[in-house]
């Protein structure tokens, strides 16, 4: 065990490490400037836990219904050899639904190293024939260490190409499925498009063969009826191509961890507050759909301007108290150098404010 993962191990505790996915990759490259959701999730640790045993759990996920629903409907989707799945796919593509298409279940109990050569040997060699994989299990590389992803499906070479297919149980009504859902689920689909590229490239292909048009599979209406649409991920790889360039890798982050930092959740709950106060967190409210933290970091972030957003924090320009904010407004203190321009702002700001209440013409 490396140095850097020994750190890991002793931060998440005497516990399994959690897994990234799609979902916390996605996340995480939205708030790249986060050192505690970076440390935490390189760690392994189980946020969920974490979260209950300090006082602020989360408060979103899918109910038990929606799983189960959701596990039902993949599975009628994926039934008969995906024979289905493979028409609703070359249909939407486009293509003539091809014959004797190969199914490969590459999930199983292996080890993570064993699993990942299946895949990989199996996608490589899938030729110019159509073939459907269900769980392939693909690395990524984040912040400096690889992380295992797992994909419901990919259709590789249909229509001489890879295709990445999704498989969610949120509807589709009239032609329209709710537009939160789909960007999150684009987001998702291009962190597995981007690890079939790497896959691909490492091996002396052409990364461009993995189509950036995603396939994704909802219920028409209200019923279980299966309908493919397709999304065009190519905006949300640009997005996460750049996002991973501004992570910092996880042997500096570590550095300014304190010795001692501990995030295993058997541990003291005011302890843990303690500890995870000591690493820097970078808290917006859109953390709140997307981090299991969330609350404690937005109780952490009171009375900072974090806590109104990122639009807000940034056009301050380092002004992080709201209680500055006010003072600068008003004119009771000086602005130090580095906020002379917000300090302008807020000013004229207050000014606009008095009048409009005042009653007074622009």
């Amino acid at each position: 065990m490396t140095d850097t993962a020994q750190r890991l191990a002793e931060i998440r505790g005497g516990v399994p490490p959690r897994r990234h996915n799609a979902r916390t990759i996605a996340a995480l490259t939205g708030n790249p400037g986060c050192t505690r959701r970076a440390v935490l999730d390189s760690a392994g640790v189980d946020k969920p836990k974490l979260a209950e045993r300090i006082g602020f759990p989360a408060r979103f996920g899918q109910s038990r219904f929606a799983i189960t629903r959701g596990n039902a409907f993949e599975a009628q989707v994926k039934a008969d050899g995906g024979a289905e799945l493979l028409r609703l796919v070359a249909e939407r593509l486009g293509v003539p639904v091809p014959a004797g298409a190969s199914w490969t279940d590459l999930g199983g109990a292996d080890d993570l190293a064993d699993r990942q050569e299946r895949a990989r040997a199996a996608l490589i060699a899938a030729g110019d024939g159509a073939a459907l994989f269900d769980h392939p299990l693909l690395g990524l590389v984040v912040a400096g260490r690889r992380v295992h992803l797992e994909p419901d499906l990919v259709a590789a070479r249909l229509g001489g190409r890879y295709h990445v297919v999704e498989i969610k149980s949120f509807p589709v009504i009239d032609g329209q499925a709710d537009p939160a859902k789909v960007s999150a689920a684009a987001i998702q689909s291009a962190v597995y498009v981007l690890a079939l590229r790497d896959l691909l490239a490492a091996e002396g292909r052409d990364p461009q063969l993995v189509s950036h048009e995603v396939v994704l599979v909802c219920p028409r209406d209200f019923t279980n009826q299966p309908v493919a649409s397709l999304l065009d991920v190519r905006r949300q790889l640009l997005v996460l191509r750049r996002q991973f360039d501004r992570m910092a890798r996880i042997d500096d982050l570590l550095a300014a961890v304190p010795a001692g930092f501990t995030a295993d959740p058997a541990a003291d709950p005011a302890a843990l507050r303690s500890a995870l106060s000591t690493v820097e967190a970078r808290y917006a409210p859109d953390c709140l759909a997307a981090c299991e933290l969330a609350f404690f970091c937005r109780h952490e972030a009171r009375g900072h301007t974090a806590a109104l957003g990122r639009p807000v924090r940034e056009a301050l320009g380092g002004v992080a108290g709201v209680d500055s904010v006010l003072a600068l407004a008003e004119g009771e203190r000086a602005p130090d150098p580095g906020q002379v321009e917000a300090a302008a702002l807020l000013r004229a700001a207050a000014r606009l404010r008095d009048d409009a209440l005042a009653g007074n013409p622009g």
